[in-house]
């Protein structure tokens, strides 16, 4: 990382937001803060370039490997470093068995809202993740455990194959009675925290959405009449494409349970055409990798491509300012705020692949990558 000069940075380039693109002149002061006003002396970091606010991945996981917790926390930051790299400065972890909080004290790292660790029954997840409840009703009391232990967010686990119901008949099945669920939301909301849950199929969803829930992860099974719910409660989706995309790979394994096989490969075929369908109907997409395990960190730019092929109006401000606004940050470089920006040479709404490549990052306006 770059040290900050005394009298500040100065950037002047055409700066992106909720509202379009406009002429920027701003300054990032000695403590890493926009500055409110010119100052004298500031160095020239950008002359002529693309302004974004920090990209945003709503839904990874720092703290999971492919081989299951990653429980060194310098392997920890090299994920979310990695993510840094890539322009993705506020990270919203959805479930880490692995305790990261010492990481958001890093000034070099993103910022990390966690959530705690994934709450599902035995079995019915990838083992070693969650914190497994024999009974249901103990939903409400983990509920508010998790809500304790994370920064204002809950991750349930809404469905996985119950492998129980035999070779033949195993398929995706929700994890939770829909009276729990309800009290289990309302328990997390009165403790301040919003709940968001992992869902591939259809069946757990009604149960999930009427109870209030904040946001559906993934959501490949969402009907229309679903669709029309969410965006009339509010509730937010995380469709993670690019971790929808394996979808075939996982079927292809799962040569055991052919009906739960040939499910996943028909969610994954209309799984683009189910997101444009949300978007239409006015609910709130967001950009999220599912980075960690299977899917490596630092691939925003690959989700954010995934959601303007489905349709998204505005896929990098679902990356960028509208997510920042969703998580309770400010959407753009306002007077006071840390200055978490990415810079790019080229207008990366003509050409997403610009995104790959920012030529200057900065993290609490400290510059940490040039992308030469």
């Amino acid at each position: 990382m770059t040290d900050l000069p005394a009298a500040g940075w100065r950037l002047r380039g055409t700066l992106l937001g909720p509202d379009g693109a406009a002429g920027a002149d701003l300054y990032v002061d000695g403590s890493g803060r926009v500055s409110p006003e010119p100052l004298p002396g500031a160095e020239d970091l950008v002359t002529d370039g693309w302004i974004v606010p920090g990209l945003v991945d709503a839904h990874c996981h720092v703290g999971l490997g492919p081989d299951g917790p990653v429980t060194d926390l310098e392997e920890c930051a090299a994920q979310a470093r990695t993510d840094r790299d890539a322009g993705t400065l506020l990270l919203r972890d959805c479930g880490s068995p692995v305790d990261t909080s010492p990481l958001q004290a890093r000034e070099d790292l993103p910022e990390i809202i966690r959530a705690g660790r994934h709450v599902a029954r035995p079995k019915r997840y990838i083992p070693g993740l969650a914190a497994e409840l024999d009974d249901p009703r103990l939903l409400v009391d983990e509920v508010r455990a998790q809500a304790a232990r994370g920064d204002g967010w809950v991750k349930l686990v809404g469905d996985w194959i119950d492998r129980a119901a035999g070779p033949d008949d195993a398929d995706l099945a929700p994890l939770w009675p829909d009276e729990v669920l309800a009290e289990a939301v309302d328990a997390a909301h009165g403790a301040g925290a919003r709940v968001t849950a992992h869902v591939f199929g259809t069946e757990a969803l009604p149960g999930l959405i009427r109870a209030g829930i904040d946001c559906i992860e993934h959501g490949t099974g969402l009907s229309d009449e679903l669709i029309e719910e969410m965006a009339a409660r509010g509730t937010a989706l995380v469709p993670t494409l690019i971790n929808v995309e394996t979808f075939p790979g996982i079927a292809e394994k799962a040569t055991r349970y052919p009906r739960y096989a040939a499910h996943m490969r028909d969610l994954h075929a209309h799984a683009w055409e189910t997101v444009g369908r949300a978007i239409e109907a006015g609910v709130q997409v967001y950009a999220g990798t599912d980075a960690g395990g299977g899917i490596r960190h630092g691939r925003i730019a690959d989700e954010i491509a995934e959601l303007a092929r489905a349709g998204h109006p505005d896929p990098i401000g679902a990356a960028s300012w509208a997510a920042r606004s969703w998580l309770g940050r400010p959407a753009g470089p306002l007077p006071g705020a840390p200055a978490d920006l990415v810079v790019y040479d080229r207008d990366p709404r003509g050409d997403l692949g610009v995104l790959r490549a920012p030529s200057v990052v900065l993290i609490r306006g400290r510059r940490v990558s040039t992308g030469a």
